[in-house]
């Protein structure tokens, strides 16, 4: 029986924890890898019941979702061959394909306001966090007490006094009002979250970078920043996870010009009722860019979460 530290898992206690991590994540994932098939369904085989796990795919859910069609006589689909690929999956139900859909607007809107708002939620945070761990601010606990108790409250409370406030101001329906908006319910996690990573870096290192001639800002810059990045990434994702997916505000606010993704898929209609296959495929682009958002800085936000910025 080989020696093993009294705090330290056996070999069948790691294999019990790998185990339910592992049919955990694959329970997690079951209804993400759903959607993702669906989207390659046909929209007979996305209601069948039984449900169909085996089904011949297709790509008329994406073709929906980025292309209005419209119904023709026999005549017409007749006197004019299909002309690509869409076309042809189309015709099948006699439409053509007229244009775009308004998809691609609304997925725009998604990543300018969710991006812009996070880049801002994350920029007054860092420096609001700043001044809170190194400067001496009269009733500063307080003052956090009241940023964190914004959270207490679910947004959706205040939406009829933000709808006529943004109705007086003109930010109805805008990409700045959104933003402004998101920010505004953001910023509050974002300095409760720096905070801690920026108490967490010795004073230390900033006073021996004033010492050497530095300023404050520079300090800050070119010492705080790159030992906080881990916290910087770890905020980054939580604020643009709930600016990406935000549907009151979204749904209240916009109509046109600025609406986002969420408010629209459900929108989707197909022949008959709602085209699960295309709201499908939105889904799924709809998710891809938070989901390589978060692959990419993994890094960080593991160690951000597990670590924090700097091991004292």
């Amino acid at each position: 029986m080989s020696a093993h530290a009294i705090n330290a898992p056996t070999n069948r206690q790691k294999w019990v924890a790998g185990t339910l991590v592992i049919v955990y994540a694959l329970v997690t994932m079951i209804p993400l890898a759903w959607i993702m098939l669906t989207g390659f369904k046909s929209p007979a085989d996305a209601i069948s019941y039984p449900p169909k796990v085996v089904f011949e795919p297709t790509l008329e859910g994406y073709v929906n979702l980025f292309t209005t069609r419209t119904r023709q006589t026999q005549e017409f689909l007749d006197a004019n061959p299909p002309e690509n690929w869409a076309d042809e999956i189309v015709r099948q139900y006699d439409m053509v394909i007229v244009g775009p859909s308004k998809f691609g607007e609304r997925f725009l809107n998604s990543v300018i306001i969710g991006f812009g708002s996070t880049f801002l939620s994350v920029f007054l945070g860092t420096l609001a966090a700043y001044a809170f761990s190194r400067f001496k601010i009269p009733l500063a606990d307080d003052l956090l007490f009241f940023i964190l108790s914004t959270r207490m409250m679910p947004p959706i409370a205040v939406a009829i006094p933000i709808f006529l406030m943004y109705r007086n101001l003109g930010l109805s329906d805008t990409h700045l009002g959104m933003i402004l908006l998101y920010t505004a319910v953001n910023i509050s996690l974002a300095v409760w979250l720096l905070k801690g990573f920026i108490d967490e870096i010795p004073r230390e290192y900033e006073e021996a970078a004033l010492i050497d001639g530095y300023t404050r800002f520079q300090a800050f810059y070119k010492v705080v920043l790159p030992q906080a990045a881990t916290g910087i990434a770890s905020t980054a994702i939580f604020c643009l996870i709930f600016a990406w997916n935000e549907y009151a505000f979204a749904v209240l606010l916009t109509t046109a010009n600025a609406q986002t993704a969420p408010p629209f898929i459900p929108t989707i209609i197909g022949i008959g009722g709602l085209d699960w296959p295309a709201i499908a495929a939105g889904v799924t682009i709809f998710l891809l860019p938070v989901m390589i958002f978060t692959i990419l800085l993994r890094k960080h936000l593991l160690r951000g979460i597990t670590f924090g910025a700097v091991r004292k």
